[in-house]
């Protein structure tokens, strides 16, 4: 009888525990990794304030509870800036309102026609008045956007009428009607939209409001002449990034994931650019328009594509002279009461931009909710200025220069 030899593999006890203690270490690597980029270690905070001790801030900060409390952000995902970006534009609006307004259109005299949302208030401001908040939304954005529609549906509870600026060239399907669009800087059109509002309702007084890049026009308007301040009750500039000049080295450094965000926002603009290619270069020459888009499709920051595009709509010779001249050196020209408002852990803007407003500011569970500590802020600060003017003596005006800044810590 023939045997046939047989090999027997056993297994060692030490395996199963070998195994078991790689899984712990993994799950541990993923918690780490899930702590350190949740940020969920940060503790939560109040807003940090700089600003000046005047009776108006002391009675500002009495009256508008959200620049005093504790900021709460939302479970698991609100401490993170980047998850914050990238989710909150997605499933945070998934049930944002959709107020009711009415489109102008505003001819300018190069050509162009500038046009803005106009949305009156649902019901009575609380002290009787007839404000109107005057909005200038971020880069490449307007009144249809999520965040806009929001806001507006907030302020228009309270009692303000809003009307809200169209980016020249963001909005689709809407041509341009000159070889001009937006820039970092130009006030041209949100001039416009101000002297219609105060035109058609000679009673109203303004609130001034600007998200990010128009944070930057909304200041730069107020600076640039002494007249844009007239019956303007304050200014809120939400997530400003105050200098381009002191921004291109950041802009362009991984850390935080600068760069990433700076060719996502390259790649947007590009596609604005290219859906007005005929009404932007319809009237150059050939071979200088084969040159320009050419740089265009090549680029990967917007430094390359302000290099190339945008100094040119209004005949800057240079990219530093464009940022210079097109961003918000008149800031300390604004004498209105004026907020800058900046999230501490924003990943665009670094914390080298944040000295300009404290120097200035010195002389939902797991799912984002619609409404937002920004949009809460904004009104309440508004509501308090209101409250303000209503209750001062006649001969009392505000200071000049009187500002703040409120960074949002998370």
């Amino acid at each position: 009888m023939n045997t046939q030899n047989t090999d027997v593999h056993t297994i060692s006890p030490e395996l199963p525990a070998m195994f078991d203690g790689m899984k712990l270490a993994a799950v541990a690597t993923v918690l780490y990794i899930l702590v350190r980029c949740l940020n969920l270690k940060s503790p939560t905070a109040p807003p940090d304030l700089t600003y000046q001790d005047t009776p108006l801030n002391r009675f500002l900060l009495k009256s508008c509870p959200q620049l005093t409390k504790e900021y709460i952000p939302p479970l698991l995902w609100g401490k993170s800036g980047h998850l914050q970006t990238a989710l909150y534009g997605k499933l945070g609006r998934v049930s944002s309102p959709h107020p009711s307004g009415v489109r102008k259109y505003l001819p300018m005299q190069d050509g162009a026609t500038a046009t803005f949302d106009l949305f009156e208030p649902v019901g009575d401001h609380r002290t009787g008045d007839d404000i109107t908040m005057v909005i200038c939304p971020g880069i490449g954005n307007h009144s249809e956007k999520h965040y806009i529609r929001t806001f507006v549906d907030y302020a228009q509870k309270d009692g303000y009428r809003c009307a809200v600026l169209n980016h020249l060239g963001a909005l689709p399907n809407n041509e341009l009607t000159s070889p001009r669009m937006f820039t970092y800087g130009c006030t041209w059109e949100f001039a416009a939209m101000v002297g219609y509002i105060k035109r058609t309702y000679p009673q109203t007084q303004l609130m001034v409001v600007g998200f990010s890049l128009g944070g930057n026009i909304v200041c730069k308007f107020l600076g640039e002449n002494r007249t844009n301040q007239e019956r303007v009750l304050c200014c809120v500039s939400v997530c400003q990034g105050y200098s381009a000049l002191r921004a291109q080295e950041t802009f362009l450094q991984w850390d935080q994931f600068r760069r990433f965000y700076n060719f996502l926002m390259a790649d947007n603009m590009k596609k604005i650019i290219l859906s007005h290619r005929h009404s932007l270069f319809g009237g150059s020459p050939v071979k200088r328009i084969d040159l320009d888009i050419g740089r265009l499709y090549t680029a990967t920051s917007l430094m390359q594509i302000d290099d190339s595009i945008m100094r040119k709509f209004h005949g800057h010779s240079s990219l530093k002279e464009y940022y210079e001249k097109e961003l918000c050196s008149f800031i300390h020209n604004v004498n209105v009461p004026l907020l800058l408002v900046n999230s501490a852990d924003d990943p665009l803007v670094h914390e080298s931009l944040l000295t300009i407003p404290r120097t200035l500011g010195r002389g939902a569970v797991l799912f984002p909710q619609p409404l937002t500590w920004m949009d809460k802020v904004i009104v309440g600060y508004a509501n308090a200025m209101c409250q303000w003017e209503k209750q001062k003596p006649p001969c009392q005006s505000v200071p000049q220069s009187e500002s703040s800044c409120a960074e949002e810590q998370s």
